[in-house]
């Protein structure tokens, strides 16, 4: 029996019992596998939850889009593309803007999600890509912006790279859900990208981060197998090996016939 994709009110329920999973998927092939895999909830850039075919292949997983802030315009032109994605298949909104935006999308019963921590859109506000919230004043500091969050109707937010124990406190103190990147194991959701969990980030590896698959080291043999084909093609081109006799197509003997006269009536 498949499984029932759930609602914001099934997620709500779920509240301080236990822990889901979350990734950051990018494909079709991703979300088909997060799909038999079990995950519980995904964020998916647009274009993908947009697919015709995205919901064929992820019925029931919960799936988060969004826009960047500094591209999204005005907070009508966020409840546009709010409302695109919606009926496009997303089940609520990721708003890297103001509360003041998430107050307007969460009035229009748009299902919203916030981020504090490490905020890369906003990372120059917290002095880069580093961990937020390690002293006690900006600890209790981010305790209040959860709670704004949750005052302002969004009914999730991200934190991410929080040190557990604050993460853990603020999320025993709210009743909005938390979904945890690299916040330890206190919140509601756990969520990490596909691209680490399958060994493709080539890049910097965050200390959250576990890899289960080595994605890039088959990627670089599937490569070499790649350049090679090409090169066996380009040999057997050049020895006449390419193209074979069953590679081509030949005329009956009576059309040949036919043909090899015509152009001989053609050349005299």
């Amino acid at each position: 029996m498949s499984r029932k994709k759930p609602t914001v009110a099934d997620l709500r329920a779920k509240k301080g019992k236990g822990q889901l999973t979350m990734l950051r998927i990018f494909s079709l092939e991703e979300a088909a596998a997060a799909e038999e895999a079990g995950i519980d909830v995904v964020s998916v850039p647009e274009a993908l939850v947009c697919h015709p075919a995205y919901r064929e292949v992820a019925p029931s997983l919960f799936s988060m889009t969004g826009v960047d802030h500094r591209e999204a315009g005005s907070r009508e032109d966020y409840l546009r593309f709010s409302g695109r994605v919606l009926m496009a298949g997303a089940d609520a909104i990721y708003c890297s803007g103001g509360l003041g935006t998430v107050r307007f999308l969460a009035d229009e019963h748009i299902p919203v999600v916030g981020h504090v921590g490490l905020v890369p859109s906003r990372n120059t506000w917290t002095g880069g890509f580093k961990a937020v919230g390690k002293s006690a004043e900006a600890a209790l500091a981010m305790l209040e912006e959860v709670q704004a969050y949750e005052a302002a109707g969004a009914f999730a937010v991200e934190i991410e790279v929080v040190p557990v124990e604050v993460a853990s406190a603020i999320s025993a103190r709210v009743g909005i859900l938390l979904w945890s990147m690299g916040s330890g194991p206190g919140c509601d959701v756990q969520y990490l990208f596909s691209e680490d969990i399958l060994g493709m980030n080539r890049g910097h590896l965050p200390r959250h981060a576990k890899v289960y698959r080595n994605f890039a080291a088959e990627f670089d043999r599937l490569q070499r197998e790649r350049v090679a084909a090409y090169g066996e093609f380009i040999a057997d081109v050049a020895s006449g090996a390419y193209p074979e006799d069953r590679h081509v197509v030949r005329m009956e003997a009576g059309a040949l016939a036919a043909f090899r006269a015509g152009l001989s009536s053609r050349e005299k």
